[in-house]
């Protein structure tokens, strides 16, 4: 029979951890430093050992950093003691099981617990992808059941997500709260269903950039670069999930696959392949890269990592550069180009929208300027080396051309017909489209070998990443040459091919899309989501903020551009969004998109 739950508030001051790996440990660490007395339980004793090796030692590092005193280190590895026994959480308060995620195990643990722990004790679950609700049910005391998800490494990543099963009590969900607010963490409350919110959208991007790997589209080492410098990710999405390991994120897909059957959470094919094979990241040694040694964290060189650059295909010349467009991306790459000692000719539909775009990069060269991060004499020889123009005759002898104007392609196809007619044979006409078919700018010239997608991010000056889009029209040496002037820009080119969405949007625009539908059906709002992301993913922004920067109609056409391309149905825009972007709620542009903005 089930305990009643008093209106009392729960204090959860003795907690024991039920499996020693590294999470488990570092769950313990969490809670010996705030002060609780831990007794952490492991089946064998050399992982028992290991754990309290590892606290020892993390906790001295810390000491060595400043984050405690050795007094502090003393008395917080004084409050663990260890044990083989599940019988040593008797007297616990809360019981924290981080075992294995398999529901045999899980189950099994549960069981016994119900026969040791008192009956007022909570039982929390860290699964990240098994059903707590399931977990509950076969407990004793489901209403004392939660699950209680910590992020890798537990000391430093300050999310916490407290799962609720339909069973689970109130004041349970308060206490635990309570208690991740009192460990320095940032609890999100969220229902029960596989990944959660962190990793209910993180997993579908992993899983899309193992698919994108494997189909050829892109190198590992190209993905992981556009994902780390084109979004800020601290790590790129395939060396994140050697270090999740393969193995572990395969059995995340299947489960929320088996919940949701959106073909975008069935793991990619590779993922068994390596997971079969024992390549299951950095703990094997070997995943999608290789390592120093299993365990370690150094890449080091296999038959799959590319070349040193240099060889291959000599380019073209590039002594001048034109720039067709007077918006921001195109005063930006006109800047990226004056700055590396490039002339520019930076050509607009009319003399005065030329001349203010000079002007905007005047600004920006200022600002450099005042930053301290340019000279002035150096800004005033990068604004003569721009020369506007209002018509694109002034490309006659450019030697790359490169087009910044709307994202619509009849207008890009009239703009190449009319380069083809005034750029000099041997030029090199680019295209900065970011969501439409490179091909058919191409197509609309005579020379579709000289034609090649750059794709630049926004702010250009800042932003580091190049998707250089190679149709299967161009030319060797023009792919080369845009390789050598991104060198010489210092941008880091990634090579991909024309398709929707190229690297990032592609990876990008299916996990927003995906948070949009998690607010749609009430699973978790914006601000808790959000929080998820930032705090558990490492994302410098969440779902909701980007989206409202980006600006909701842009989203909303990428992610167009992605459903028909692609064809799948978890890639069709969710109706919220094209409900905002109908009402003209379109983000920080309009003062309002899924959050109100000041207006200035």
């Amino acid at each position: 029979m089930a305990t009643p739950l008093s209106d009392t508030p729960l204090s959860l001051m003795k907690i024991a951890v039920v499996g020693l790996g590294t999470m488990g440990t570092g769950i313990a660490e969490v809670l010996v430093q705030a002060g609780r007395e831990v007794v952490g339980i492991d089946i064998g004793e050399a992982q028992v050992a290991r754990a309290l090796a590892a606290l020892e030692s993390s906790t001295a590092r810390s000491v060595e950093r400043g984050r405690l005193t050795g007094t502090e280190r003393t008395e917080a590895l004084a409050r663990l003691r260890t044990s083989t026994d599940l019988a040593a959480a008797a007297d616990a308060d809360l019981v924290i099981e981080v075992v294995p995620e398999s529901y045999e195990t899980k189950h099994q643990i549960f069981r016994e617990l119900d026969g040791v722990v008192r009956p007022e004790a909570i039982l929390a679950t860290g699964t990240n992808a098994l059903s707590v609700t399931r977990l509950a049910a076969d407990s004793a005391r489901p209403e004392r059941v939660l699950g209680l998800h910590f992020f890798n490494p537990a000391p430093a990543m300050k999310l916490v997500e407290v799962v609720s099963s339909v069973l689970t009590a109130p004041q349970v969900v308060a206490a635990v709260t309570d208690l991740a607010l009192a460990l320095g963490k940032e609890p999100v409350a969220v229902g029960d269903r596989p990944g959660f919110v962190a990793d209910g959208l993180l997993f579908g991007y992993l899983n899309q950039a193992a698919a994108m790997y494997e189909s050829r589209y892109a190198s590992r080492e190209d993905i992981d670069a556009a994902m780390r410098l084109g979004c800020g990710l601290p790590m790129g999405p395939l060396a994140l999930l050697d270090l999740i390991g393969i193995d572990t994120a395969r059995t995340v897909l299947d489960a929320m696959y088996a919940e949701s059957r959106d073909r975008l959470h069935a793991p990619a094919p590779i993922l068994k392949q390596l997971s079969e094979a024992g390549l299951t990241g950095r703990k094997s040694g070997r995943g999608f890269y290789t390592y120093e040694a299993p365990g370690s964290a150094t890449v080091v060189p296999d038959p799959l990592t590319p070349a040193a650059d240099g060889a291959g295909v000599p380019g073209r010349e590039v002594r001048s550069v034109g720039v067709a467009g007077s918006g921001t991306m195109a005063s930006g790459i006109a800047e990226v180009f004056a700055k590396a000692g490039y002339d520019v000719v930076l050509a607009a539909r009319s003399e005065e929208k030329a001349g203010a775009a000079k002007a905007r990069i005047g600004k920006s060269l200022a600002r450099s300027v005042d930053k301290g991060r340019l000279t002035a004499e150096a800004a005033a020889q990068t604004l003569e080396r721009i020369t506007p123009a209002g018509s694109y005759d002034a490309f006659a002898d450019v030697d790359l051309a490169v087009e910044a104007v709307a994202e619509d392609l009849e207008v890009k196809r009239q703009l190449f017909q009319s380069l083809d007619k005034v750029c000099k044979p041997g030029a090199v006409l680019a295209t900065t489209t970011s969501s439409l078919p490179v091909v058919a700018c191409a197509r609309a010239t005579s020379r579709p070998q000289d034609v090649i997608g750059m794709h630049f991010f926004n702010p250009a000056p800042a932003m580091k990443l190049v998707e250089v889009v190679r149709t299967v029209l161009t030319a060797d040496d023009v792919h080369a040459t845009v390789h050598e002037v991104c060198r010489k820009v210092r941008k880091h080119a990634v090579d991909c091919g024309d398709r929707a969405g190229f690297i990032v949007n592609a990876l990008l625009f299916p996990y927003l899309n995906n948070a949009v539908k998690m607010v749609e059906e009430h699973y978790a709002t914006l601000d808790d989501i959000d929080a998820a992301m930032r705090l558990g993913g490492g994302y410098p922004m969440g779902p909701f903020e980007l989206l409202d920067v980006v600006g909701l109609d842009v989203s909303l056409a990428i992610e167009k551009v992605l459903h028909r391309e692609f064809r799948d149905p978890g890639l069709a825009p969710a109706p919220l969004l094209e409900h905002l972007v109908a009402a003209g709620c379109l983000g920080r542009k309009t003062g309002r998109g899924f959050r109100e903005y000041a207006r200035r």
